[in-house]
């Protein structure tokens, strides 16, 4: 019977001291895993894990150095999370961003939200350096930063100490996102607020019938080349099911044109988003990817000879639950009838046309 082997996978932050300018402390926090796509929780028991976290982490390394400065697409999807700041009154003075898109969140913040102290962790240590590299707005230089080396699915903070709590294209790649999630919601506050953004399931439609064509052609069967991502009506379960109080969700749709699909897959790798599936075929076959290059622009190019890729952005915004918030009424509470509002209100309308 093979034996599962455990490490200890360890979490080190990163802290500014604004005072006297000494250098980085590094605390340490652990947390154990597998390596086999089993992963051992605290009560003993095991679950099987769908992504491949240490792969993931060696994507965002190598992401770190070929990321595009000011991606549009990025920048975008990042920008639509922050302008749910501007709809909120109160302020979040200390805050946590989480892994996918950390630099765009930290350059568009641009004073919003009345942050004080911002918190940023990722799995990747060379991506959180070329973040604190990275030239700021001027905006944020009043804004103490620390930076956290650790895992979304190990949260090292403690229980209510965090106002605000964001994640921009990230969260897509845990193993368990609703347990994640529950995770942010005890590291808030009551009243505290979450914002996050990941990837639907019809991202990269485009590419994932060109593979599928490609291997039925040059292989006789097929292998996940893209992950799987969730669909839109997860996205309101997830949020009840981690006990958020007044779920919102909504999506957006973007199209980016590509001039190759070589140009889309060097994108991918540019944002760490390319497969990380336990499960995947580790092989790619040369002739399957020309091939899949060559039904990508046969099926999808456009006229003036770019290629489109389709991405899903679903937004979930949710609060730890607080006493001052709106509360539904008791249900049968309701005093006017659905029917009368309408009759009301149409008769108004009727009686505002022009004859």
């Amino acid at each position: 019977m093979r034996a599962f082997g455990a490490f200890q996978r360890s979490s080190l932050l990163l802290r500014r001291r604004r005072a006297n300018n000494e250098p980085y402390a590094l605390v340490p926090s652990g947390s154990f895993c597998t390596d086999n796509g089993f992963e051992t929780t605290s009560n003993g028991s095991s679950r099987v894990n769908i992504f491949d976290r240490h792969l993931k982490r060696k994507q965002r390394d190598r992401a770190a150095w070929l990321t595009r400065p000011n991606d549009s697409f990025v920048d975008a999807v990042a920008e639509n999370l922050l302008d749910r700041l501007e709809d909120c009154r109160k302020t979040f003075p200390t805050a946590l961003c989480l892994g996918g898109s950390l630099e765009a969140v930290r350059r568009l913040l641009r004073g919003r939200g009345g942050i004080e102290k911002l918190i940023m962790m990722d799995t990747s240590y060379d991506m959180l350096k070329l973040c604190k590299d990275a030239q700021q707005d001027a905006h944020n230089d009043n804004i103490e930063t620390c930076f956290v080396v650790g895992d979304e699915e190990f949260l090292p903070l403690k229980e209510s100490s965090l106002d605000l709590a964001i994640s921009c294209l990230g969260l897509h790649w845990t193993n368990d996102l609703p347990g994640a999630m529950i995770q942010c919601k005890l590291a808030l506050k009551p009243d505290g607020l979450f914002l996050g953004a990941i990837l639907g399931g019809e991202t990269l439609k485009e590419l994932r019938i060109a593979c599928t064509v490609a291997q039925m052609e040059r292989e006789g069967g097929i292998s996940p080349r893209v992950s799987p991502l969730a669909q839109v009506r997860d996205a309101g379960n997830l949020l009840t099911r981690a006990g958020f109080t007044l779920p919102s969700v909504d999506v957006d749709q973007y199209t980016v044109k590509y001039n190759s699909a070589l140009e889309l897959i060097e994108h991918l790798r540019a944002m760490g988003e390319t497969n990380a599936l336990l499960q995947r075929n580790k092989i790619l076959n040369r002739e399957t990817a020309l091939a899949t290059a060559a039904i990508y622009d046969s099926m999808f190019a456009a006229e003036d000879g770019s290629i489109p890729a389709t991405f899903q952005v679903i937004y979930m915004t949710g609060w730890r639950e607080h006493y001052s918030q709106p509360k539904p009424k008791r249900r049968g509470s309701a005093t006017v009838s659905f029917k009368d509002i309408h009759k009301h209100f149409g008769s108004e309308n009727q009686s505002a046309q022009p004859s």
